[in-house]
C-alpha cells in the first residue's frame, strides 16, 4: 500500500509522476513539491501523528530495512520517511513523552495517542488517526498549514473536505484523516478519567478537534483477483466484501473486483446492517454484496445469520478482531503473511500467500477430493455387490458349497478393489470444469441417485455375465460338464472375465455424471494410466503362470478364450452408456418401489432390536449416580487486548 494523494489545509499533493514545476489544473502538486513547501513545525506535527500514534515498527525483510505492521500505518510511515524528514521511527518515539495510547476502536474507526509537548507551556497534544469522514464530524476547526493556527471550520470548508474524501474514495483509495487537539493539562478539565487515562468516547464526545489533513492510500487489487472472483461466482459461490472502508471506497474496489454488480446488488454500512430486524436482514441478505464501515461484530452477525439460513459460509480475516467470525464460519481462512496469530489459531486454513486466488484453488481441490471419494465408493460398492452375490449363488448351487471365485482369487480382486482403485480413481487432479457446477448442500448424500444407478446397473451386468457363464457356459462354449479340465477352463474364463470387467469399469467410474466421455482428462492422471497397465500386466501374468496358486487352468487360456473374456468384459463400457441414458427420475422411482419393503423391514427390525436392548441395559446404581454428581466447571478466558484493524 502506498500514499498516492493528500490534502492539508488548502494544498493537495499527488504521487503521480510529473515534474516538480508542473501543477495540475485543480491545484494539486507533486508530493516532493508539496513537502518542500511545508514548514518544519507542520512536518513535525504530521510525523508525530503517524509515528507516535502507530503500532508499526522498524524491521528487516530479505535484508532490507522496512516497516512492519498494518499496511495502512506502514504506508503513512513511508510517506513520513521519504518526504517529511523521519529518520528513525524508534528515535522519533523516544524523543516524545507518550502519556497515553488509545488502541484502535472498531466502532469509532480510529486510534489515538497523547504526548506531553516539549515546551511545557503548551501542555499536551492529542493525536487521532482514522476514518477521515468520521473524524471530520468530530472537528470544529482546521489547522492552517503555514502557522498551525486553528481556524473555524465552516460548512463550506467542511463540504470541500467531504468532497475531497469522496473523490479519493471513488478512485479506490483508503482515506485516512489526521486530527489533533492541544490541551493545557491532561486529563482535560471536566473530562472523566481513570488513573489519568481518558476513554476514546469521552475525547470525541465534545467534537472540538482540529482537522489536520487527509491522505489517500492505494491498495491495488492483486492481479488475478477479479478473475478468481468470477470463477468463484461461476461455481455458485456468492462473494461478499466486508470492509472497514467507507461506502464509496468499498463500492469502487468491489466494482473493480467484480463483487459489486449494480442492479439489484446492495451496499450497506455496518451500523445500519446491525440494527435491522431478523426479518429485514433475511430479506436483504440475498442481495447484499458489500458491507462497508463494518465492525468485527457486524462480520460475526453476517456469518451467523447466513448459517441460520442454511448457507455454508467461508470467511477470510487477518486481524485479532476477526477471530469470532473465523470461528463462527464453516471454514475460516486467515492470512499467513499479514494475519495475527490469534486469527491463524481461529481459522481452519492459513493462506500462505494472502491471495484470494488460493481460495478458488482450495475450492477446486475440495470438490476434487469429494469426487475422488465418490468415484472410489461407486467402484467399490459395485465390486462388493457382484462378488458377494456371485459367491453366494454359486456356493449354494455347488455340491461342495464352493463358490466359483476361490479365496485367493478374491484376495486379488480385493487388492484391485481397495488399493489399486483408490490410487487410480482418487488421484484425478482438479480442472477448471470442476467449477462449472453448483456447490453441493450439506444435506446432499455421499452416494447420489446417479451413483446408485451406475452401481446397480453395472452390478446387474456383471452378475448376468458371470452367472450366465457359470450356468450356461458349457452349452455356450461346447464344454463337457463331466470334464474336469474343461470345467477348470470355464472357471478360469469366469475369473478372468470378472477381473477384466473391473478394469474396464474403472473407466466408467471416472465420471459421476451422465456424460459419455469417460476418457476426458485421463492423460493428466499418470497414476491412473500406470495402475491400469500394472493391473493388466499382473492379470495376464496370473492367468498364464499362476494356475496352481490361483486354482485356475495351468498354462493359461488360448486366443479364442482370451477374446471371449476381453470382448465380454469390454461390453461394460457401452453398457455404461446405456445406464447413463436411463433417466435418473425413472431409476429413483423404481428404487423407491423396489426398496420400500426392505425399508419397512429394516425399520421394524431396528425398533425391535432397540426394544430388546433396553431390556438388557444396566440400570445405574445409586452409587454410580452419586459418583458422577460433579458440579459443572466453567472456564472463562481472560479478555484479550483488541488488535488493530484497518481504518
Amino acid at each position: 500500500m502506498t500514499v498516492v494523494a493528500g490534502t492539508f489545509s488548502t494544498t493537495s499533493f499527488t504521487a503521480l509522476a510529473q515534474s516538480d514545476s508542473e501543477k495540475s489544473t485543480d491545484g494539486t502538486v507533486p508530493v516532493s513539491t508539496w513537502a518542500s513547501s511545508v514548514p518544519t513545525a507542520t512536518k513535525e506535527l504530521i510525523v508525530q501523528s503517524v509515528a507516535v500514534n502507530s503500532t508499526a515498527f522498524e524491521g528487516q525483510e530479505d535484508g532490507q530495512a522496512t516497516f512492519i505492521g498494518s499496511k495502512t500505518e506502514t504506508a503513512l510511515l513511508s510517506l513520513a520517511k521519504d518526504h517529511l524528514g523521519l529518520q528513525s521511527l524508534a528515535e522519533a518515539r523516544a524523543n516524545e513523552h507518550i502519556v497515553q495510547m488509545l488502541p484502535f476502536d472498531s466502532r469509532r474507526k480510529c486510534m489515538a495517542a497523547v504526548i506531553k509537548l516539549r515546551d511545557s507551556n503548551k501542555g499536551y497534544r492529542l493525536l487521532v488517526k482514522g476514518a477521515s469522514e468520521i473524524l471530520l464530524g468530530y472537528c470544529s476547526s482546521q489547522a492552517n498549514l503555514e502557522t498551525l493556527d486553528e481556524e473555524p471550520l465552516d460548512s463550506t470548508q467542511r463540504q470541500a473536505l467531504q468532497n475531497t474524501i469522496n473523490q479519493y474514495a471513488s478512485r479506490s483509495l483508503r482515506t485516512i484523516g489526521l486530527v489533533y487537539k492541544d490541551y493545557p493539562q491532561w486529563p482535560p478539565a471536566g473530562m472523566p478519567s481513570e488513573d489519568g487515562h481518558v476513554k476514546m468516547d469521552s475525547l470525541l464526545s465534545l467534537s472540538d478537534l482540529t482537522f489536520l489533513g487527509i491522505v489517500g492510500i492505494q491498495d491495488p487489487v492483486r492481479p488475478g483477483v477479479p478473475d478468481a472472483v468470477r470463477k468463484a461466482q461461476h461455481a455458485g459461490v456468492t462473494v461478499r466484501m466486508v470492509t472497514g472502508d467507507n461506502v464509496i471506497t468499498a463500492q469502487a474496489i468491489a466494482t473493480e473486483c467484480g463483487i459489486y454488480t449494480g442492479g439489484d446488488g446492495v451496499i450497506m454500512e455496518g451500523p445500519v446492517f446491525r440494527k435491522l430486524s431478523e426479518a429485514d436482514m433475511n430479506a436483504i441478505l440475498p442481495k447484499l454484496q458489500v458491507l462497508a464501515r463494518s465492525s468485527p461484530e457486524d462480520k460475526r452477525i453476517l456469518v451467523t445469520r447466513l448459517k441460520a439460513l442454511g448457507e455454508t459460509v467461508a470467511v477470510t480475516g487477518d486481524g485479532t478482531n476477526d477471530a469470532p467470525a473465523l470461528k463462527a464460519a464453516d471454514v475460516g481462512f486467515s492470512m499467513g503473511i499479514s494475519g495475527t496469530e490469534v486469527a491463524k489459531e481461529a481459522s481452519a486454513i492459513v493462506l500462505m500467500d494472502d491471495n484470494f486466488t488460493s481460495i478458488v484453488t482450495a475450492l477446486k481441490w475440495g470438490r476434487a477430493v469429494n469426487d475422488a471419494v465418490q468415484k472410489f465408493l461407486q467402484f467399490q460398492i459395485t465390486v462388493n455387490i457382484t462378488a458377494v452375490m456371485l459367491a453366494f449363488i454359486t456356493a449354494m448351487y455347488d455340491d461342495h458349497m464352493e463358490p466359483v471365485l476361490k479365496a485367493v482369487q478374491l484376495l486379488w480382486v480385493n487388492l484391485i478393489m481397495d488399493t489399486f482403485a483408490a490410487l487410480a480413481l482418487a488421484t484425478d487432479p482438479p480442472t477448471e470444469k470442476i467449477l462449472d457446477r453448483p456447490p453441493q448442500p450439506k444435506s446432499a448424500p455421499l452416494i447420489t441417485i446417479n451413483m446408485w444407478k451406475m452401481i446397480i446397473g453395472q452390478a446387474i451386468f456383471q452378475l448376468v455375465i458371470t452367472i450366465t457363464l457359470y450356468f450356461a457356459g458349457p452349452e455356450i462354449l461346447n464344454y463337457d460338464r463331466n470334464s474336469e479340465d474343461e470345467m477348470l477352463q470355464l472357471d478360469t474364463i469366469i475369473f478372468n472375465t470378472f477381473v477384466w470387467m473391473q478394469i474396464f469399469n474403472e473407466f466408467n467410474n471416472r465420471r459421476l455424471d451422465n456424460k459419455f466421455n469417460v476418457l476426458e482428462g485421463v492423460h493428466r492422471n499418470q497414476f491412473f494410466i500406470f495402475i491400469n497397465f500394472l493391473m493388466v500386466g499382473l492379470q495376464v501374468g496370473i492367468v498364464f503362470v499362476g494356475g496352481r496358486v490361483f486354482e485356475i487352468k495351468e498354462g493359461g487360456l488360448n486366443g479364442s478364450q482370451w477374446a471371449i473374456c476381453l470382448v465380454v468384459a469390454f461390453m461394460s463400457m457401452p453398457w455404461g452408456v446405456v445406464v447413463r441414458i436411463f433417466p435418473d427420475i425413472w431409476f429413483e422411482k423404481a428404487a423407491k418401489f423396489v426398496g420400500r419393503p426392505f425399508v419397512i423391514v429394516y425399520r421394524i427390525l431396528g425398533k425391535g432390536f432397540s426394544a430388546i436392548g433396553k431390556l438388557f441395559r444396566r440400570k445405574p446404581k445409586a452409587k454410580d449416580t452419586e459418583s458422577t454428581d460433579i458440579p459443572a466447571t466453567v472456564v472463562i478466558a481472560p479478555p484479550e487486548e483488541k488488535g488493530q484493524e484497518r481504518g
